[in-house]
């Protein structure tokens, strides 16, 4: 099993991934820029603020993912070649800390903040406190969609360095 190979298909599949968040924080920008120009009720006007902080938020995700993501398919190379299993023992420790992380953020932080900003529609009647809950659920509907499938990538790429890990440990 070339475990090189593996760690790079993941990068790159990240790679792949990554620039939705930059697409959907585009797509919010023009959501921002459509209600600023175009927007006439109080409503309309209140989603202006929201959806560029939003646009910001997921493109600046986006890019920072992105450059990290690129810069660590080149690392891999350098870190394999010079002690394989230790390269192999520290993408198995980032591999647990990512899935921990994934798991305590994107599996219960945000659906928690998507149920305060769901009963904060119901609560609160204001068209910017409105325009914020919405924003912020649409947003993180974005989150939960492309994080869902990093985890499963990265969730496989955790199995296969154990099973590296455990073919290592049968030759020594």
């Amino acid at each position: 099993m070339d475990i090189l190979k593996t760690a790079t298909d993941w990068a790159k599949a990240e790679l792949f991934s990554t620039p939705f968040f930059i697409l959907f924080g585009l797509v919010f920008m023009a959501a921002s820029l459509g209600f600023w120009q175009l927007g006439k009720t109080e409503m309309a006007r209140a989603y202006i603020i929201p959806t560029l902080a939003a646009g910001v938020l997921l493109l600046t995700i986006g890019l920072g993912l992105f450059f990290t993501n690129k810069s660590r398919i080149t690392q891999f190379e350098t870190a394999y070649n010079k002690d394989a299993s230790v390269f192999v023992e520290s993408e198995i420790t980032r591999a647990e800390a990512t899935l921990k992380e994934y798991n305590t953020i994107v599996f219960k932080a945000i659906p928690i903040i998507i149920i305060v900003a769901a009963l904060s529609i119901i609560f609160i009647n204001t068209p910017t406190w409105r325009a914020i809950s919405i924003t912020t659920i649409a947003m993180l509907i974005v989150i939960l969609l492309v994080d869902g499938t990093a985890y499963a990538r990265i969730d496989a790429y955790h199995k296969e360095l154990k099973l590296v890990d455990i073919e290592n440990e049968i030759k020594k």
